[in-house]
């Protein structure tokens, strides 16, 4: 499929997903948004995409921010549905998706770069990666998620801080944050990414997405992910990596999973 302002390439499986607006510094427009969700779509209903990584093109930015000048001039209600919207089609969704997500964060994350990078299931950042939420500078505030998914990452402290001073940090304060998971020299990033995928698949990709909506379940509200983890953890014995799992298992060799 032919995309304007993104790029999917799919390899060894492995789905890489790049936004690809280098002039706007990758920045989210709706167009950008649909095509996410529908490139998303379709690497995680590949049976052969076992990973995917989402990054920015060139050297300086992941996602530099939202485009702004597409809602300068909503008002209240314009502004809600662009917030309700965006977080049904990208943020949301992407947090719930059953195929692993990696953020490859190479430079600039801000505002909804690094939300974007937040609903993905963890993030690796490059050394000069730059993370922060300035949408109080610009008189809102973070409408993809950002206000929700920070705190559980960092903690609400660290969070209101960030938030409220409109600042960035460099990689190695986010490592130390929780926020990212490692920091890589930027020309070792995608390659560090990959290596990451690759020992995710050697495992069954059916109890992944099983163990991600038992985590999910547990930042959801009204829903006891004890619960969750309990009927999924049962319905894990109905299938068939689990058979081949428990089997490779006892007879000493390594599992061959099939994904169903």
């Amino acid at each position: 499929m032919s995309y304007q302002n993104i790029l999917s390439e799919f390899d060894n499986g492995v789905t890489t997903i790049t936004i690809n607006r280098p002039k706007k510094l990758n920045a989210l427009n709706r167009d950008t948004i649909q095509e996410l969700h529908t490139a998303l779509t379709i690497a995680d209903e590949e049976h052969e995409t076992k990973v995917i990584i989402v990054t920015g093109s060139g050297e300086k930015a992941f996602v530099a921010g939202a485009d702004i000048s597409e809602f300068s001039d909503f008002d209240v209600s314009q502004g809600s549905r662009l917030a309700a919207k965006g977080q049904e089609l990208l943020f949301d969704y992407i947090q719930n998706l059953g195929t692993p997500t990696i953020a490859a964060v190479n430079g600039f994350a801000l505002g909804g770069g690094l939300e974007l990078a937040m609903a993905c299931h963890f993030r690796v950042a490059s050394n000069n990666a730059k993370m922060g939420l300035p949408e109080v500078s610009l008189g809102v505030i973070p409408g993809y998620g950002g206000t929700q998914r920070l705190p559980q990452l960092v903690g609400k402290g660290r969070a209101m801080e960030m938030i409220m001073t409109a600042g960035m940090i460099d990689a190695n304060q986010a490592l130390q944050y929780g926020l990212v998971n490692h920091v890589k020299a930027q020309e070792e990033l995608l390659d560090a990414c990959k290596e990451i995928a690759q020992k995710i698949m050697r495992n069954s990709s059916v109890a992944i997405a099983k163990a991600i909506e038992a985590v999910n379940a547990n930042y959801t509200d009204g829903v006891n992910g004890f619960e969750v983890e309990v009927e999924a953890f049962g319905a894990c014995f109905g299938t068939e990596d689990f058979k081949e799992g428990t089997t490779a298992f006892l007879e000493k060799r390594k599992a061959d999973f099939p994904g169903k």
